[in-house]
Formats: structure tokens, sequence, C-alpha cells
């Protein structure tokens, strides 16, 4: 994965707007995890040795406008983000997706953003992570970064529509809004996010995965435990190759066209590690085990996965198994864009939670039961000339008042003694003084039968007065 973030960088980069491609680079040892765009679809964009193509601005960010290239100063907020303004920007996404099937790259934003987190770093914003640094140039034209300008061109007009919330946010937003719209998991995200606000707080270059490591799995696990996360977490994640292609005129790997990226969409061209390569699903470790279609593009950190012992009990189960790998990939995604994130509030928050809360709201609470529940508003509602006693009361069904709290059953004296003769109202109301003097309540039914109290209390009283008269 560091490969597949790499080529990823965590996923791979691409151009997603009609900018003239980049010059060749050489062919240089990488992973990638997909990334597409509007024109160039799904190209992947691995660390390379070559200067970057961005200088590097300090106070700015690049930003979508007056064409390619073009950059604004960009106020940059250190604030929680907005729920109401976050779930209208998902909508957003989800309508650019639609039209531009950028998923790829998207998801390749926010892994980038968050795959520079140093478990070893405790500090924030210097441990790297979730935070917005790439927006600015420092850390754009780090070379593992080459291509993501296009995805900041395509989500940066959302981002001018809801100034309330964050970039780190809205990068999170986007890489599992197009997960989930591509077919996958939903991702239990929560949000919250501050962002950094300097270009000078940006982490080291680096700290992304290489390209083509000699080693692939030891590389893997050098990037990822830095990151905190552990084997099932790198094959997990390396399953979000499904999605992208790779062009080797900007990444140095894969075919310059296939049988499946010959007509897009977008812009055609470039090498896929799978047939349906916007589709998320488990192909991906199907096609890497079986390597029988030269089409299909197996990277040497992809092939590490069937060949390292660890690895291997992973990916062999998510060919078989597309529940546990959608499981397992939704909870190491969710961490990852967790990572280094410095939240306020603290806890986060889940734009799924409110949907729920409002929900609740605006049905009507079940009615308590009969025993406890009291009037709305007691001026209005007059009291019942006998009032109920304990929870023997029977209740009236709630549907049987359409809605109104149910209504208790008169006081009946009778229920309370072992005749079943009527009793005039004097002696019921006798009785339930008496009743409420010794214990009983409304809600509280005495434990035992009342009269049978009675006679034994007179009894006792009657054997008493015997003994002393005698």
């Amino acid at each position: 994965m560091a490969e597949r973030l790499a080529a990823a960088s965590l996923l791979p980069a691409v151009s997603p707007s009609p900018a003239p491609s980049p010059s060749p680079c050489p062919r240089v040892s990488a992973s990638s995890f997909p990334c597409c765009s509007t024109t160039r679809a799904g190209a992947l964009r691995l660390r390379s040795r070559r200067p970057s193509r961005f200088p590097q601005n300090a106070g700015r960010s690049w930003r979508a406008g007056a064409g390619a290239g073009a950059r604004a100063v960009v106020r940059c907020m250190a604030a929680a983000s907005d729920a109401a303004q976050l779930k209208s920007a998902r909508e957003d996404i989800r309508e650019l997706l639609k039209t531009t099937y950028c998923h790829p790259i998207m998801v390749r934003l926010g892994w980038h953003d968050s795959g520079t987190y140093d478990k070893n770093i405790e500090e924030w914003p210097q441990r790297g992570g979730a935070d917005g640094s790439l927006r600015f140039d420092a850390e754009l034209s780090h070379g593992a970064n080459a291509g993501l300008i296009n995805a900041l061109k395509l989500i940066q007009p959302i981002k001018d529509k809801y100034p309330g919330i964050t970039y780190a946010d809205l990068f999170q937003l986007a890489s599992a809004t197009a997960i989930e719209e591509a077919g996958g998991p939903k991702i239990p995200m929560k949000y919250g996010r501050v962002d950094v606000t300097a270009a000078e707080q940006c982490p080291p270059e680096g700290r992304l995965p290489d390209a083509g490591p000699r080693v692939p799995a030891d590389h893997l696990r050098e990037v990822f435990y830095r990151m905190g996360l552990d084997d099932k977490d790198i094959v997990a994640l390396s399953g979000a190759h499904t999605l992208g292609r790779s062009r080797p005129d900007r990444s140095g790997w894969g075919k310059q066209e296939t049988k499946y990226t010959k007509d897009g969409p977008g812009e055609p061209g470039g090498q896929s590690w799978t047939a349906e390569w916007l589709k998320f699903d488990n192909s991906y470790f199907k096609d890497i085990k079986e390597q029988r279609d030269q089409d299909l593009l197996v990277l040497p950190t992809d092939a590490a996965l069937f060949e390292d012992p660890s690895f291997k009990a992973y990916a062999e189960k998510y060919a078989e198994d597309q529940e546990a790998f959608f499981k397992d990939y939704a909870e190491a995604h969710a961490k990852l864009s967790d990572l280094g994130a410095k939240f306020d509030p603290p806890e986060g928050f889940s734009l799924d939670d409110e949907p729920a809360a409002e929900e609740k709201a605006a049905d009507p609470a079940p009615a308590p039961p009969a025993a406890a529940a009291a009037p709305a508003d007691e001026k209005k509602e007059p009291e019942p000339t006998l009032v109920p006693v304990g929870a023997a009361v029977a209740s009236a069904p709630v549907d049987d008042n359409n809605g109104a709290a149910p209504q208790p059953e008169p006081f009946v004296a009778a229920k309370y003694s072992y005749g079943k003769k009527e009793l005039s109202d004097t002696m019921k109301q006798k009785i339930r003084a008496e009743y409420e003097a010794i214990g009983g309540t409304p809600d509280k039914p005495l434990q035992s039968n009342y009269f049978l109290n009675i006679m034994l209390l007179i009894g006792g009283l009657a054997f008493l007065t015997s003994l002393l008269g005698s």
C-alpha cells in the first residue's frame, strides 16, 4: 500500500483536467492506488526523483479558477467544520463524481493528506496526517503528489461554496464518498478536523511510499507501521487499487492503452488493475491472484500481497470473501483518515448520527405506561375524581386515544379485597386514604393483599388485648 499509497502514494495520481500532460518521467519502481479524473482518469502518480513541476509558495495554495495552474491566496481556517455544510458538500461531491469519473483521484487526495502521519511524533501538526496541508505548494510540489493539482482544481469550487468546512475534512469527505459511490462499503467517518494555517506547517518530503522499493513487503511495512497500521490494514487498503489506472508517461508504469482503457471514460489510455476500474469490489485480489490477463496491471507491491505469508492470508481471504474485504477496508480507511488529525470537538462528529437524531425528533415518542403517564398540561387536564392506585391499574391502548396519552382506569377498591361486592363511594375514598397512609401510591401497589393485611393487623391487636386483659 505504501506503494499503493505511493502510486496512490497512497493513491495514484491522475490529471483530472484538460491541462496538458506532464512530460514523461523516467520509469520508477512504484506502486499506486487508484486515481482518476475528468479527462485523465485514473493515472497514477508516484514519487519520482525529478524536480517538482510546482514551485513552493509558503503562503499560498493551489486552487481552481482562472485556468490551469491559476493560483490565488486562500485564507485558511483553523476551526471545526459545520455539519450542515459538510452534508451539502457531500451531495455536490456525488454530482462531481457522476460527471467527471474522478473517484480514484479523490481517494488519492484524502490518502495523501493523511498518509504523512508519523506515530512517533506527538506534536500537532509536526506529526503530519489529515490536516489539510496538502493544499499548500510546499507539500503539493512533493514528487509523490504529482498530478494532485487536478484534484484540487476539482474540489476547490466546492470549498469556495462552503467556507464553513475545513480542507482537512473536505479531502477526507471526498475520499470516503468516492469509495461509497463506486460501490464500496460505507466508511464510518467522523469529522471536525482542524486545518493547518501556513505552509511552514507542512510535513517534510519523504514520508509517502517510495515508488519502487527493493523489497516491496518490507517497504510496505516500514511505511504503514510508521503510521500505526498493521498487515491487515496494508492488504485491505491495497484493495483500493480496484479503482484507477496507471499511465507510463506519468508514473513510468503500465501500458499506453489496453482494451479496458482505450475508450475512457475520461481521456482514453493507461493500464488499470481491474477490468471495471471505476467499480469498487474485490476483483483486484482475484485478478492479482490469477494473473491471467496481460492487459491488467500488477506492480511488485501488488504481487507481494500473495508472496509474503502474512499478507497472503488476508489477500486470499479477500479474494474469496468480498464481504470480509469490505468490512476490513471500511475500518482501515476510517483509521487512515483520522491519522494525525486534530479534532474540534475533540471526539469529532458523524454526519450519519444527525439524520437519526432529526428523525427521532420528528417522530412522536412512544407513550409511557399509563401508571407513570402524567398530563402534558395539568392546568388544562382535569384531575379524575378517583386517583389511580398501583401498577395493577390497567391502561387503555395508546391507539385508542389517537396518539393522546393513555387514561388510567378509575380506582376500584373491590380489586384489593377478596369479596367482589361493589363498595360505596364513601368507603372507596376511605380505603384509598388508608391505603396511601400505609405506603400505597398510584405508581406502586402494595406487595400483598390490602384487606388481608388489615385483618391480620386487627387479629394481632385482638390477641394482644386478650393477653393484657388476662
